[in-house]
């Protein structure tokens, strides 16, 4: 690959990955005008996501720390509960089982592993549809005009109120199906999932909040489906200098736009991005009839 070509996918994954524009559907598109051919597969896509996901943990990291930090004592709560458990079965002194879900963010984390279980699923059922998909133009075409209707719809919502400590388990749940959805090459995920949550009643800053978070398990899990087939391939010195570059330009030019984003999601300006993905889309459609 390239050096400049790494790094204009670096830069177009920073940009789309975290603005409503589908960064999957950019990348198919710029892939068939640039005429590239990646022997890895998904493998540089999966390295670029790797840099805007280094920009979350950035972004959010008060969250992120207490959401891991949270995590662990619940997995503590549960072992304690399971030796409580084994104890009253042999014990006539009954002991008092722990509330494992006691605080906001314990509830923000099963939130997280409920929304990521139908992600993992349809990721898992379609993964070789998904990656053909982005291997002509007609789909991410198709997805990204779609993307422009949910954008739309996301600008006439009101904004609910909920958050970690009043949204239900069923929220997640539709979220974690529409994030599955979203794999499709051009539906834009944060678009798709910030739309989902919007629709479910929850407060703006959070269906942000809760769409960048909630994309970290299902990048770590899309790494790991690569990773088998990293041995396969052989890279030289050149395409791994390219391969590092465009996911540090992905990152930062991600942090950027995460900073961005809350106050597009605020001010209901999904429509410009709306228009922008429906004209893509349309010329997308066109070029893979016409080409």
């Amino acid at each position: 690959m390239e050096f400049i070509k790494a790094i204009i996918l670096g830069f177009i994954q920073g940009l789309t990955e975290f603005l409503p524009v589908s960064s999957s559907g950019h990348l198919a598109i710029m892939k068939h005008i640039l005429h590239m051919n990646l022997e890895t597969g998904l493998l540089f896509d999966v390295l670029l996501h790797l840099g805007t996901l280094i920009a979350i943990f950035i972004a959010f990291w008060k969250d992120i720390k207490e959401l891991i930090i949270e995590g662990i004592m619940i997995f503590y709560d549960l072992l304690i509960n399971i030796g409580r458990w084994i104890i009253n079965k042999f014990s006539k002194n009954q002991l008092n089982y722990k509330q494992v879900v006691s605080t906001s963010y314990r509830r923000f984390v099963v939130m997280i592993i409920v929304s990521t279980i139908p992600t993992a699923v349809i990721g898992f059922l379609f993964q070789d549809g998904i990656e053909l998909a982005g291997e002509q133009l007609l789909v991410p075409g198709l997805s990204l005009i779609l993307t422009s209707i949910l954008l739309t719809i996301s600008d006439r919502i009101n904004g609910g109120s909920k958050r970690e400590d009043t949204a239900g388990f069923k929220d997640a749940g539709l979220i974690g199906i529409a994030q599955g959805i979203a794999t499709l090459p051009g539906l834009s995920r944060s678009g798709t999932t910030i739309t989902a949550c919007l629709l479910c009643g929850f407060d703006r800053d959070f269906a942000v909040k809760y769409s960048f978070i909630m994309s970290i398990p299902a990048v770590l899990g899309a790494v790991l489906l690569e990773l088998k087939d990293v041995s396969m391939v052989r890279l030289d010195r050149s395409e791994i200098y390219g391969y590092l570059a465009g996911a540090i330009v992905a990152g930062f030019v991600g942090y950027l736009c995460i900073k961005t984003m809350l106050n597009i999601v605020r001010g209901k300006k999904f429509k410009y991005f709306a228009y922008y993905c429906f004209i893509i889309g349309i010329i997308a459609v066109i070029c893979h009839f016409v080409v």
